[in-house]
């Protein structure tokens, strides 16, 4: 009977000193609760310009499990998701970051829910020990997010278990612009969702800039959500009432008084709400316009600089 083997999906950059880490506390994990199973580590470095792929490259050196897929440059943490998951051959894929901030001890419970008959494992932050700015970004991010994905946990999540039904059924989606979390819970398999805290950052700096926020939060309300469009519509019907029962107010005062509608304060107040929310439309709008022309591109999520351990094809 062949042995199952799971392969753990790990996104790098710049994570000097804590892949080896990593690695070593699931290799424990592992020989400790889970011998049943094989294993492969599915290392994407997507960019990094510190020691972190020489490092990889030193763990492939004594252990031939350890695959490697490089990139050019970075390309974000999508695109080396999106890499590792063609990459994958295991039963079951495991997807983590190399930080240390994903609790390797979830591993063995994750697993038994998959062996219990789900098919996708979702553990997902409950609480973070993070900055304050972090923790409030979020909030207000999945706030936003939950209106179209209920199901979605408040804290969201990166730290997934997923059957090879869903990975295959992940991969054949084949779109920019992705929101993660969005396209494995639109996928509608079976989920079992894992609470927990997310650690502080003990090695290194987080690389999640205030502007890769931004982009990702966009990615994820256009990608997954109808609240931008709807909300124009809202406003532009909500905009020309106002402007409907001002006209009426002014033709009151004209025909009851004779008068025209004292002072020019309020025509300048809506001439700037119009106007700014005119802007903000047209901003909505191009944002989905950009989409469609990058779509339309045709270009690669990512450029592959060089493998160890599988064939090209296999991450392309």
């Amino acid at each position: 009977m062949k042995t199952p083997t799971i392969s753990f999906v790990i996104p790098v950059y710049r994570n000097e000193g804590a892949i080896s880490l990593t690695y070593q506390k699931i290799r424990a994990a592992l020989t400790a609760e889970l011998p049943a199973y094989d294993y492969e580590f599915v290392f994407v470095d997507d960019g990094s310009d510190d020691g972190s792929l020489q490092e990889i490259l030193a763990l492939r050196s004594g252990d031939p499990r350890v695959r490697v897929i490089s990139f050019t440059r970075n390309f974000g943490q999508m695109a080396a998701i999106l890499a590792g998951l063609k990459g994958a051959a295991g039963d079951v894929v495991l997807h983590l970051s190399a930080d240390l901030q994903d609790p390797v001890d979830l591993i063995p419970r994750m697993v038994r829910d998959y062996e219990a008959g789900s098919e996708l494992v979702v553990a997902h932050r409950a609480e973070r020990e993070d900055k304050w700015t972090s923790r409030v970004t979020s909030r207000i991010f999945y706030g936003i997010i939950r209106l179209s994905f209920p199901q979605l946990p408040a804290g969201g999540f990166d730290y997934v278990l997923m059957a090879r039904r869903v990975v295959d059924t992940f991969n054949s989606i084949e779109v920019r612009n992705r929101f993660f979390q969005g396209d494995l819970l639109w996928l509608g398999y079976k989920t079992t969702f894992i609470p927990y805290t997310r650690a502080r950052r003990t090695i290194g700096r987080s690389q999640y800039t205030f502007a890769k926020r931004l982009k990702n939060s966009l990615d994820a309300i256009l990608d997954s959500s109808y609240l931008p469009i709807r909300f124009i519509s809202g406003a532009g019907a909500l905009l020309a009432l106002l402007g409907f029962l001002y006209a009426v107010n002014i033709a009151y005062w004209r025909l009851r008084y004779g008068l025209a509608f004292p002072g020019q304060a309020p025509i300048m107040i809506l001439i700037l709400v119009i106007g700014g929310m005119t802007m903000l439309m047209l901003g909505i709008v191009g944002e989905y316009v950009w989409r469609i022309y990058d779509e339309v591109k045709r270009k690669p999520n990512y450029v592959v600089r060089e493998t160890v351990g599988f064939s090209d094809s296999a991450t392309r």
